[in-house]
């Protein structure tokens, strides 16, 4: 799929001219599923925005075990924070499917910001979301039950089982793929879900699913 500038929302508010001057700083790339973005503790010289596919965001352990944080849909800003202040990115994001990213020059949008209150106030929200973003992994890593992490993802994102494999489900749970098997096994003797052969889920028992986180 072929992207320009004018299918993010974040810059409909653009004059013509800062639409030109954005065009010069930034360029679509696409990538294919397992490739990556930036690494945890890459400089973060570009603003990212996800406009196709879906991207995961994770930190490595010492172990070299990946942990977790969250899965990114299109349209979303990718690790602004790191842009705002300065700093390395604080996490790795990988593409999960295939997908396309825009790349901005952030050491030259800085000066437009001032000049696109609206533009600036898109960022803004993002980075509230983002604070969101954290306390639900400080909720899901913390309080939730295994089971509850599947039923959770089934409610908000079933539509992520029909895009990608066990294994990257398992991975984005922080569960193990024979805990997730397991779970939709049961999910499913009790009535509460249907799966097709093609991993479609259909929730049977909304009530019962939400109960359960």
């Amino acid at each position: 799929m072929k992207f320009s500038l004018k299918d993010v929302p974040f810059f409909s508010s653009l004059s013509e001219e800062s639409f030109r001057k954005m065009e010069q700083i930034s360029y679509f790339k696409n990538f294919e599923a397992g490739e990556l973005v930036f690494y945890e503790g890459d400089d973060p010289d570009k603003l990212h925005i996800l406009m196709d596919g879906i991207l995961r965001l994770y930190k490595t352990d010492p172990k070299g075990h990946e942990i977790y944080i969250h899965q990114f849909i299109p349209v979303s800003f990718v690790g602004e924070l790191a842009n705002f202040e300065n700093i390395p990115f604080p996490a790795t994001a990988k593409f999960m499917t295939s997908g396309t990213m825009l790349k901005i020059d952030y050491r030259k949008l800085e000066g437009m910001l001032f000049e696109n209150p609206d533009v600036s106030m898109e960022i803004i929200k993002s980075l509230t979301q983002k604070v969101k973003i954290l306390s639900e992994v400080i909720h899901h890593e913390m309080i939730l039950t295994s089971e509850a992490k599947v039923a959770k993802l089934i409610f908000e994102h079933r539509e992520l089982f029909e895009q990608l494999k066990n294994n990257q489900i398992a991975s984005i749970l922080n569960v193990s793929p024979e805990t997730l098997s397991r779970t939709l096994a049961k999910l499913k003797k009790q009535g509460i879900i249907t799966v097709s052969s093609r991993h479609h889920i259909t929730i049977v028992d909304e009530a019962a699913l939400q109960a359960l986180f």
